[in-house]
């Protein structure tokens, strides 16, 4: 006989609706986001109508008078259409020839025996990018059961190319190749490249000059000459890309004496809800025609509370970075004020997620530049209290104003912080120096 038991169960279950959603994604969309989303919409549903404001451009040339570095790329899309338009940024002229074809070229030019051209095409359509052979392309050919002499000739014909270096095996290979066509080199020169270039990388001077006879200023003059060459011969032929511009989300500008947040909206449409379809909805007399107009009806009506909720949630958000970092904004200082996104939604009495959401992919154009929304969110670090950008701030001050040729190290780095009252481990300077691209004590030293 089996017993079966019974129990109650009290559980609590969030479930996201369909409007609730689109609302989280609105809030999350950038500047460029929400405008391809609003034209996709826009085409979907026949109750929203979409429409230029020319008030928007002049509101946004009057606040380009106040603040005339402001720049939110807004022409490319709701001023499009409008005369004497500048062309878009960053558009190519013209697609650059491959490199293999540029090197084909030349060896067409050349009276070359036809087994040799032949086999110098091939081994330039074998070149990547940078203008590299892989030693195990020659190989294939070796198995090919190629004459080596043959091979060894095409790989001559190919080196001697331009660019120079184009066709080498390795990195020393590349900075011979493009030495050799130079006058006056110097044998010091050509001994470092082919046998020390990781010692000269690290600038590791001492087995340099014990090995090859050779004072600190005699290799840091061959290092001169050696960085002058190009490691990558071949990414001049590399396809143009259009360059990517950012689209500022938010502008803090001084507007009449005074530090505002303005909302960068000038690029996007007036959306509103169609006047004939609302008369067909109430006049139609088909159910079915009634029932999709209602749904898109409803749709329609919460996008456009969904826009407002967005652009209340980045308003107050920005006034809150605001307020938090006047100094910064008003020039008085580089260095941030500790704030985190916790902080800011306690302060702002929003949900975190809200908060992340509404800073996500967003930028803010100030005076200073412009800068991800999440830049200004930065932890407070020693003792001092001072923001994890500050303390970057004053260790990128302390190696700008080091001794050259007696470059500070990362445990004298740290001293000098604790120094200031900023208590952080040797690693975490390391850390902050690898984030800022600094090199090594070392490699900076001169």
């Amino acid at each position: 006989m089996s017993l079966v038991s019974l129990k109650a169960e009290l559980r609590q279950q969030l479930k996201l609706s369909p409007q609730l959603l689109q609302s989280m994604e609105i809030l999350q969309m950038n500047s460029q986001e929400l405008l391809e989303y609003l034209g996709r919409l826009t085409e979907e549903n026949p109750l929203l109508e979409q429409e230029d404001a020319p008030s928007l451009r002049d509101a946004y040339e009057e606040l380009r008078q106040k603040a005339s570095w402001i720049d939110g790329g807004v022409y490319g899309a709701t001023f499009a259409h409008a005369e004497n338009a500048p062309p878009e940024r960053g558009a190519a002229d013209r697609n650059l020839e491959s490199l293999a074809a540029f090197l084909r070229d030349q060896l067409e030019r050349r009276r070359l025996p036809k087994p040799l051209l032949a086999l110098s095409k091939y081994i330039a359509e074998m070149v990547d990018e940078d203008g590299y052979l892989d030693d195990a392309d020659l190989d294939g050919l070796r198995e090919l059961k190629i004459p080596q002499p043959l091979i060894q000739q095409a790989l001559d014909t190919v080196q001697s190319l331009d660019p120079a270096g184009v066709g080498a095996r390795n990195l020393s290979e590349c900075l011979l190749l493009q030495l050799a066509r130079q006058e006056n080199v110097s044998p010091a020169v050509i001994d470092i490249a082919a046998r020390f270039l990781p010692e000269l990388g690290k600038k590791h001077y001492g087995p340099i000059s014990r090995e090859l006879k050779l004072s600190i200023p005699e290799i840091q003059a061959a290092e001169k000459v050696i960085s002058a060459l190009d490691p990558h011969p071949g990414r001049a032929f590399q396809p143009a890309e259009a360059a990517v511009y950012v689209r500022p989300d938010v502008f803090i500008a001084e507007l009449d004496g005074v530090l505002t947040a303005v909302l960068n909206e000038y690029y996007l449409p007036r959306i509103s809800i169609s006047s004939y379809y609302t008369r067909l909805l109430k006049d139609s007399d088909e159910k079915e025609t009634r029932d999709y107009l209602r749904q898109k009806m409803q749709q329609a009506k919460w996008l456009l509370t969904s826009l407002d909720r967005r652009g209340g949630t980045l308003r107050r958000c920005a006034e809150a970075i605001l307020e938090a970092q006047r100094p910064f904004f008003a020039g008085q200082t580089c260095e941030l004020a500790p704030m985190s996104l916790l902080s800011l939604s306690e302060a702002l009495e929003l949900h975190p997620s809200t908060i992340s959401r509404a800073t996500r992919d967003k930028y803010l154009q100030c005076r200073q530049g412009t800068y991800p929304l999440r830049y200004f969110f930065s932890r407070a670090v020693g003792e001092q209290g001072l923001s994890r950008q500050a303390v970057k701030q004053r260790l990128l001050a302390l190696v700008q104003n080091e001794d050259p040729r007696r470059p500070l190290s990362d445990q004298r780095l740290c001293e000098l912080l604790a120094e200031d009252g900023i208590r952080v481990a040797r690693r975490t300077v390391a850390k902050y120096r690898m984030e800022l691209r600094l090199p090594s004590s070392s490699a900076r030293r001169r």
